[in-house]
């Protein structure tokens, strides 16, 4: 089974409040790897050419933290575990 297909088992209730926060968008832009938008598998991290920001689709986290351990090098994510009740849920181990 394709991981694509695997992240289609997750079901996530999405709170109006994002979970992840970008301490300081500038600090991005020294980024030169921007690991944060490879290392995550749900492709919650989009780094924008146009407006040279970093998009952050926080709905679609599985919060795991490997975007917090990425960003090594700036600290610049800042991750909490979303409210109860929200966030993502497993199916299928």
């Amino acid at each position: 089974m394709k991981l694509e297909d695997k992240l289609f088992l997750d079901q996530y209730k999405v709170d109006s409040e994002s979970h992840l926060k970008i301490k300081d968008s500038d600090v991005c832009l020294k980024c030169e790897q921007k690991q944060c938008t490879w290392i995550c598998p749900a492709g919650v991290y989009k780094w924008d050419d146009d407006s040279q920001k970093l998009i952050v689709g926080w709905e679609n986290c599985m919060e795991m933290g490997a975007c917090v351990v990425a960003c090594n090098e700036f600290d610049n994510i800042e991750m909490q575990y979303p409210k109860g009740g929200f966030g993502i849920t497993y199916k299928f181990g």
